[in-house]
C-alpha cells in the first residue's frame, strides 16, 4: 500500500510538472495570437485576455498591401530545399560512415562533428565574400549552402548513429541475396531510420525558418527578402504597429507549426513500422 501510494505521488508530481511546463510553451504562443486580433492601442490595454472586438482587418492589411506572400514563398523554398538536401546529404553521408569502420571513417565523422561546436556566424565575413565572388549576394540561393552546412553535423551525428545499431544480420542478408549496396540504402536503411529522419527535419526546421542573421546579411532586395526579414519593415523608428507585427508572426508561425505536427506524427508512424522486431 505504502509503495502504491508512493507511485501515485510520483506520478501526481509529474503531472503536476507537464501542466506547468505546457503553460509555459502554450502561453506566449496564446499572447502572440490574442494580441494579433487587437489594434494597436488595445493591446496596451490587457495584453494576456482575449479582445472585446476581433480585429480581422491586421491579417487582410497585411496579405493585401503587403509582400507576405512573396517573402512567404522565398522562406518555404529556401527551408524546403535546404531540409531536403540536408536530409539526403546527411542519410548517404552516415550509411557510409555506419558501414566503413577504419581510421580515416573515425576521422571524418569525427571532423564533422566538430561542427556542431563551431558557430558558423563567426564566418560570416569570408561567406559574404564568397557569396559575393559567386554572384549569389541579393539572392535567396545564397541561403540553403549555408543551411545545409549548420544541418549537416547534427544530421550526421543522429543518422551515423542510428544506422549502426541496426542489426548486422540485416545487412548480411540483403548482401547474400544479392543486393547492391544502393539497393540496400534504399530499401532497408531508409525505411529504419525515418524516425532519425524525422528528428534531424523537426531539429533543423525551427532555425532554418526563423534564420534573421544570413538573410539580414546576404539579401537587400524586396522580392529575395526571406518572411522574418520582412517583418522588419513594420518596425518603424518611432512607432511600431504591433498588432500587424504579430499577426505577420502568427501567420509566419502556422505552417512551421504544421510542418511540426506532420513530421512527428511520422516520427511516431517511423518508431512502430521501421522498428526491428526479433
Amino acid at each position: 500500500m505504502t509503495t502504491s501510494l508512493k507511485r501515485q505521488r510520483m506520478h501526481l508530481g509529474g503531472h503536476l510538472i507537464l501542466i506547468l511546463w505546457c503553460f509555459v510553451v502554450i502561453f506566449p504562443i496564446w499572447t502572440l495570437i490574442i494580441n494579433s486580433f487587437k489594434t494597436r492601442l488595445t493591446i496596451y490595454e490587457n495584453p494576456f485576455w482575449i479582445p472585446t472586438v476581433w480585429n480581422f482587418s491586421n491579417y487582410s492589411t497585411v496579405i493585401r498591401d503587403g509582400d507576405f506572400l512573396t517573402y512567404f514563398k522565398n522562406s518555404f523554398v529556401v527551408v524546403v530545399f535546404s531540409l531536403v538536401a540536408v536530409v539526403l546529404l546527411a542519410s548517404l553521408a552516415s550509411y557510409a560512415l555506419a558501414r566503413w569502420r577504419g581510421k580515416l571513417s573515425t576521422f571524418i565523422y569525427f571532423y564533422f562533428i566538430a561542427g556542431m561546436m563551431l558557430p558558423i556566424k563567426i564566418a560570416s565575413i569570408r561567406l559574404l565574400e564568397i557569396t559575393r565572388t559567386l554572384g549569389l549576394l541579393n539572392t535567396i540561393y545564397s541561403l540553403p549552402p549555408i543551411y545545409i552546412a549548420m544541418g549537416l553535423p547534427v544530421g550526421i551525428f543522429i543518422l551515423t548513429t542510428f544506422i549502426r545499431e541496426l542489426p548486422e544480420e540485416l545487412f548480411e542478408a540483403a548482401l547474400i541475396d544479392g543486393a547492391t549496396k544502393r539497393r540496400i540504402y534504399s530499401l532497408i536503411v531508409l525505411p529504419l531510420i525515418r524516425p532519425a529522419v524525422a528528428s534531424v527535419a523537426i531539429y533543423n526546421l525551427i532555425p532554418f525558418w526563423n534564420d534573421l542573421w544570413f538573410p539580414l546579411i546576404f539579401i537587400n532586395r524586396e522580392d529575395q527578402k526571406t518572411l522574418l526579414l520582412g517583418v522588419t519593415r513594420l518596425f518603424g523608428q518611432y512607432q511600431t504597429d504591433w498588432s500587424k507585427v504579430l499577426a505577420v508572426l502568427t501567420l509566419s508561425a502556422m505552417p512551421v507549426i504544421a510542418l511540426y505536427l506532420a513530421m512527428s506524427s511520422q516520427f511516431i508512424k517511423g518508431v512502430t513500422a521501421g522498428s526491428v522486431k526479433g
